[in-house]
Formats: structure tokens, sequence, C-alpha cells
């Protein structure tokens, strides 16, 4: 993938906050609605919302009509891990015309809510994420996904036991394979014995 050549801004002019309840998960110990108030006060925040499931199809149509409608340049999520949901918001990124590279996830849920015990605390911890990803996605820059052709080959180093069965296998399943040993010969430690237990084979 490449990035754009224009330099980044620190502060992004239009970015789009949006926090998710994520049922109880989070709205269980997080005050989503001061969170978002919060947000609201961050340098360069036009539009900061909460919603029950912004992963679910009105979540996400929540941030398609803000791009268009608000002219946003970033957007946020504090919801879950990013493991989950990460590609569905990049989709409706992408959908509403925005690179999917100027979304920036934060994880209010794994990381905050559900390993604090305090309401307050757990609120607190809750803004300083979404503090930080308001200033990091400030920093990121258009990405474009390009396909590179793969040259199906592979370099195994050492021609021990074990790089000659990774080689064996690679080879087996239709690779070119390059097997490199520093020494004169493979084989590596099972060359310099004598034979094999159990089978007492030879072990050269």
């Amino acid at each position: 993938m490449t990035s754009s050549m224009h330099a980044p801004t620190q502060c992004p002019s239009r970015v789009g906050v949006y926090v998710c309840h994520c049922g109880t998960n989070i709205a269980g110990m997080v005050d989503v609605e001061a969170v978002t108030q919060f947000a609201t006060s961050l340098v360069g925040v036009v539009v900061a919302r909460h919603y029950s499931y912004m992963c679910s199809d009105p979540g996400q149509m929540l941030i398609k009509n803000d791009i268009l409608m608000e002219g946003l340049n970033r957007v946020i999520v504090a919801s879950c891990t990013p493991n989950m949901h990460e590609a569905t918001f990049r989709n409706a990124c992408t959908e509403a015309g925005l690179n999917p590279f100027l979304f920036q996830m934060t994880n209010i849920r794994e990381q905050c809510s559900w390993v604090t015990e305090d309401a307050s605390a757990a609120t607190e911890k809750a803004k300083s994420l979404v503090a930080a990803a308001v200033k990091r996605v400030g920093w990121q820059v258009p990405l474009e996904m390009r396909q590179v052709a793969v040259k199906q080959s592979a370099l195994i180093v050492g021609g021990g036991i074990a790089g000659i069965e990774a080689a064996l296998r690679l080879a087996d399943s239709g690779k070119h394979v390059y097997l490199v040993e520093r020494e004169p010969s493979i084989g590596g430690h099972m060359s310099r014995l004598y034979k094999t237990f159990p089978t007492l084979d030879c072990a050269a």
C-alpha cells in the first residue's frame, strides 16, 4: 500500500466522533453522554454522537450521513476492539467517499469498561482514549491498497533437519525452494551422529 504525498496536519478541521453503548457492555460502566459531550470540546471535532450499537446498519448510516452532510475528513469510533469491527467502519467510510485509512477506532470496552470497576474512573479513561484518538487521527494520511505479484518461491536458511523438512514440505506444495547452508554439506548436528535411536539407522 502507498500513502499520499501530502503532509499530514496535526489538527484536521472536520472530525466526527461516535461513541458506542454496545448495549450495557460500555454504557453500563461508562457515561457515554459525558464522553460525547467531552468530544465536542476537542479541537477539530465538528460532530459527536452516541448510539446503542454503532456497528449496526443504523449506526453506520449515522457515520455515512455525517461524512456527506458535514463534510467530515476524519472519523473516530469509540467502541469495542478493532479486531471485531474495524473493517466494518472502514467500509462504511469508503461507501461514503472517505478514505478508510482516515478512520481511527479506539477501544473503550475491553480497555476501559470491562477492566475498570469505578464508573467515574471508567468515564474519565474513556475521555482520555477519545482525546488520544482525535490527536492521532490528525496525523493519518490517505492510503491506497494495491496488489503486487508475489513470486512463489521460498528461501530456507540453514540445512539442518528442520531446514530440510521445511524445504521438502514447501517443495511438495509446489513452491520453488532455495536451501542455503554455510557448511560444506547439509544435515546440521544430525550429520555428526553415528546412529539414530531407536532404529539405529545411519545418521548420515
